[in-house]
């Protein structure tokens, strides 16, 4: 009898977009530790922050890819080349994503569009495209970054929190039609995170204050504590779980 699954990924072939630097590049570097090949896919591929060789350096197969997800010329182009490279797509991380910060009334129509494009537009053709090729495969883990912004309001930030919030939704609609083709489609949430993104945020003491008197473990996340739940979703551990948005927020959304 089997007590527990384990998360090696060996033999398998993950494409992860954003993948140049905080969550994208933990997660990247994490699939590759448990096993699998990475295709990289960077909004410009000239600034890769170091990741392919980090990659290598773990003895794992990668291919940089352009892949500006607001573009699906460049998502179809992508994906076709990872399959022409690896053969097969098994998991697919959809990390890209931005939020340009405003108050409602000053928003503005271009980084409305922007941010729709990128958070939502990019997500669903990136899954269609690679949800092609797993229906062909019968098998596939599709695993989508929403945020706590989807199940809270946060200042500033409507528009990025609609989106993470249709996220979460688009995640069970996508695991709905896709079960039958064997693809478990999932999403994780995660609270604010040391990144480069958050940096500028999380560097003033009233900001970080406020952060940690929200968060019931008291401690900023770390782009690991992201990166492990991925790859236990792309796992054999996450035979069972399709359609579930997994919260990493210290217990902020609790209460």
């Amino acid at each position: 009898m089997e007590y527990l699954h384990d998360l090696n990924l060996k033999g398998q072939v993950a494409l992860v977009t954003g993948a140049g630097r905080g969550i994208g590049k933990a997660c990247c570097l994490a699939l590759a530790e448990a096993g699998a090949s990475v295709a990289a896919g960077l909004r410009d591929i000239k600034s890769d922050s170091g990741l392919v060789d980090e990659i290598r350096k773990l003895d794992r197969e990668v291919l940089p890819l352009q892949l500006d997800v607001s573009d699906k010329k460049q998502i179809d182009e992508a994906v076709a080349k990872s399959v022409s490279h690896f053969g097969k797509i098994d998991i697919l991380v959809n990390n890209a994503g931005i939020a340009p910060a405003n108050l409602i009334e000053n928003y503005t129509e271009t980084d409305f569009d922007k941010t729709i494009a990128v958070n939502l537009k990019g997500t669903y053709f990136t899954s269609q495209a690679v949800g092609k090729v797993m229906i062909k495969q019968k098998y596939g883990r599709i695993i989508n970054l929403s945020s706590q912004a989807g199940f809270i309001a946060l200042p500033e930030e409507s528009v990025y929190c609609m989106t993470k919030a249709g996220i979460a939704h688009l995640t069970k609609c996508f695991a709905a039609e896709w079960a039958t083709y064997n693809i478990n489609v999932n999403a994780v949430a995660p609270t604010f995170i040391e990144t480069p993104g958050t940096e500028p945020w999380l560097n003033k003491p009233e900001f970080k204050q406020h952060v940690l008197s929200k968060i019931l473990l008291k401690k900023i996340g770390k782009p690991i504590d992201v990166a492990s739940a991925v790859v236990y979703l792309a796992s054999p551990a996450g035979n069972m779980i399709t359609g579930s948005t997994l919260m990493i927020d210290g217990g902020w959304t609790i209460v």
